[in-house]
């Protein structure tokens, strides 16, 4: 075989949304900080190749993320991690944050210590602090320290010809959110539904992105809303949560920047206050919980230190590889499989 790159990924998934960790084989990201790096692996022809190669067909699937596990840029983190999915590379994820932690104690590239080792991420958006539970060689539960959450704006009407208008939140939690009652799309957040919220947060979320423009006030490589997070709370009042993600799926875990985002909304509301902890649930019942830290500021605005603790797993080993000579080395997708707005890639 005569391979022109290979790339060592270990799987990963975190309360079941897989977020894939590639361990060797990663090549040299230009820039000076992870924030330079996303900007690079976002705008430049060879970081497109590469997360293409990753996360598309032949070789990448419709459900999941590929993390890039990167050299730590900032001297206080232990590693650095960039998320990649179909449309972009992207600052930061609560259950990726979780994948990654997972993957660098149990296969040791970070020493582990039980009963709880202490790991830093630098990421795009800052760095995310994890704290692990370990018990015989495994990693049983990863609490994070999130970067600040804070509303950039709440209560946004937008006009829409299917639903007229809805109301929703944009909110910052790591990456833009839209944050959208459910109930006003006329539907609920269970399995059977997942096609239908996911063509219902496409349209949204390229509305919002035409109406409004987003740019994080400290770190302009981050920008835009990446994702609309539907919510509702079950009769147990946990926040049961289903963000959709470009071009056509539903988020497998609660989601923990969602829900970083979503309460920076409680707090500006005065429903959540430091020390409160609360059970955010996902479309498919897997749970976190969601912690207030602390109160901060971001560029004057208000803010929130939120807390994500959930469960990541490993559950396999594999190298993907690219022949020299393959005419699909670019990747592709479908509609069939990867949702309506597939034939845009």
């Amino acid at each position: 075989m005569r391979w022109k790159r290979t790339i060592q990924l270990l799987d990963v998934h975190c309360e079941g949304e897989i977020g894939k960790v590639a361990i060797g084989g990663v090549p040299k990201i230009p820039g000076n900080s992870i924030a330079e790096q996303l900007h690079w692996l976002n705008t430049d022809p060879k970081g497109q190749e590469l997360r293409r190669f990753l996360v598309l067909e032949p070789r990448g699937a419709p459900i999941g993320s590929v993390n890039l596990l990167l050299p730590a840029k900032n001297p206080d983190a232990d590693a650095g991690f960039i998320i990649l999915q179909p449309d972009q590379a992207h600052a930061s994820s609560g259950s990726n944050s979780i994948c990654v932690t997972t993957a660098l104690l149990e296969s040791g590239i970070v020493e582990m210590k039980e009963p709880e080792t202490v790991v830093t991420l630098d990421t795009a958006a800052g760095l995310v602090r994890a704290t692990a539970t370990c018990r015989d060689g495994r990693c049983e539960k990863v609490r994070l320290t999130m970067v600040p959450s804070f509303v950039h704006e709440l209560d946004v009407a937008l006009d829409t010809a299917q639903w007229g208008r809805v109301t929703l939140d944009l909110c910052y939690g790591g990456i833009f959110y839209a944050l959208v009652d459910v109930g006003q799309i006329g539907l609920t957040i269970e399995k059977s539904n997942a096609a239908a919220l996911v063509q219902a947060g496409m349209v949204i979320k390229e509305a919002i992105n035409r109406a409004m423009t987003v740019v994080h006030p400290e770190i302009p490589a981050i920008s835009g809303v990446a994702y609309v997070m539907f919510r509702d709370i079950d009769a147990d009042g946990a926040i049961r949560t289903c963000t959709t993600m470009w071009p056509g799926r539903a988020d497998r875990s609660p989601c923990g920047t969602g829900n970083s985002a979503n309460l920076a909304t409680l707090h500006a509301r005065g429903k959540a206050r430091v020390g409160d902890v609360f059970k955010s649930r996902s479309i498919i019942g897997s749970e976190f919980e969601v912690g207030l830290q602390a109160e901060t500021e971001v560029a004057g605005k208000p803010a929130i230190i939120p807390t994500i603790t959930g469960r990541g797993f490993t559950f396999g080993l594999s190298q993907v590889a690219l022949d020299p000579f393959d005419p699909m080395s670019e990747g592709f997708a479908m509609t069939d499989v990867w949702g309506p707005s597939a034939g845009d890639i």
